[in-house]
């Protein structure tokens, strides 16, 4: 009976040692040959991205700053000048009827908007033939029209050169990565190839995350300034009606 147990306890043993050799080999088989568990990548944080990116990304980055200026200086700029006195024409009507003529220059002057600009240019020239009153208020609408849309060439510029940069970096950058893989030789591998070609990329992106801000910034601005055009082309007409009317 001694004898029979000690054989069954050596078999025991040796189905363990098998079972345990057996769930080691498949956990070695299942990894590809030469290869380790890999460990998880960091994750790249925006500014780490930014780095990476290289020298193309100081024009890009002056360019962002510079469209993000103009954009809330012109938006304030124009907000101002849209704001509309609904009674400001009736009471400019009035003062002429009565002849009030430096009154109502005042009221222009305290409104301080383009189109009581126009009304106030129009005002200096009555006693003047129609048509020069209506071309002096031209002319100054059409400079009342390029100081609200100064500083917008930035934002067209920036909105169509940021992604020609960010293009241009990624080319040097896809030049270098395959110069560092012609200078690695038959070391080469695929991380040399594709750190390089990651690293080149990210100007592309943000040259075009700055171009696309900058065209949106820019059309917005445009529809804006329409609008105030329309504004004050609807003032001329009701000023120019207004000297038409018989005494």
């Amino acid at each position: 009976m001694s004898i029979l147990t000690s054989i069954q306890a050596t078999a025991a043993a040796i189905a363990d040692t098998t079972a345990t050799t057996a769930i080691a080999m498949t956990d070695t088989t299942a990894l590809p040959q030469g290869a380790e568990a890999a460990a998880p990548a960091a994750d790249l944080s925006v500014w780490q991205l930014c780095i990476e990116g290289g020298l193309v990304m100081i024009p890009l980055a002056l360019l962002a700053l510079v469209a993000i200026y103009v954009f809330f200086e012109r938006a304030i700029a124009i907000r101002r000048a849209a704001h509309e006195d609904k009674s400001f024409m009736q009471r400019i009507k009035d003062y002429i009827i009565d002849g009030e003529l430096e009154s109502a220059r005042r009221l222009c002057a305290q409104t301080d908007t383009p189109y009581a600009r126009l009304i106030d240019k129009g005002i200096s020239r009555i006693g003047r033939p129609m048509n020069d009153v209506l071309v002096a208020i031209e002319n100054t609408g059409n400079i009342e029209v390029a100081r609200l849309g100064k500083g917008l060439p930035w934002l067209a510029t920036t909105a169509a050169g940021a992604p020609m940069i960010g293009f241009l970096g990624t080319v040097m950058g896809m030049v270098e990565a395959f110069y560092n893989l012609a200078s690695a030789g038959s070391s080469a591998n695929i991380d040399v190839l594709a750190g390089g070609i990651y690293e080149a990329l990210v100007t592309t992106v943000a040259g075009l995350v700055v171009g696309i801000i900058a065209l949106f910034a820019y059309n917005y601005l445009v529809a804006r300034i329409n609008g105030i055009m329309n504004v004050l082309e609807a003032k001329t007409m009701e000023f120019m009606d207004l000297l038409n009317e018989p005494s």
